[in-house]
C-alpha cells in the first residue's frame, strides 16, 4: 500500500483503475492499494435478500422512467431538486421493507 501526500495527478482521483489497483481518498492523503479479492467473501442470507430488493427498486424505478406518463405523474408531484428515478426507488423500498 503506497500513501501520497500530496500529488497533483491523484488529487481528487479514487476507484479502480484497470484490473491492477485501487485510489482511495482518506483525511490524511491519497491511498494507492491492490485491488481486494472477494472471492472468498460469502454474503449472509440477510445481505442476499436486501440486494434482491433493491434490484428489484431499481427495475420498479426504470420501468416508471420507461412510461411516459408514469415519469409525468411521478415529477408532477416532486418538489425541486428530486429526480423521479430516485423517488421511485425511495418509494418501492418503503412499500417493501
Amino acid at each position: 500500500m503506497a500513501r501520497v501526500k500530496s500529488n497533483p495527478l491523484l488529487q481528487g482521483v479514487s476507484g479502480k483503475i484497470g484490473d491492477s489497483f485501487v485510489v482511495k481518498q482518506y483525511r490524511y492523503g491519497t491511498v494507492i492499494s491492490a485491488v481486494p479479492d472477494m472471492r472468498r467473501v460469502k454474503k449472509s442470507a440477510l445481505q442476499k435478500l436486501k440486494q434482491n430488493r433493491f434490484a428489484d427498486a431499481i427495475a420498479y424505478a426504470q420501468s416508471i422512467i420507461r412510461d411516459p406518463e408514469k415519469k409525468a405523474a411521478y415529477a408532477k408531484k416532486l418538489p425541486e431538486g428530486k429526480t423521479v428515478y430516485h423517488t421511485a426507488i425511495q418509494e418501492y423500498l418503503k412499500k417493501h421493507c
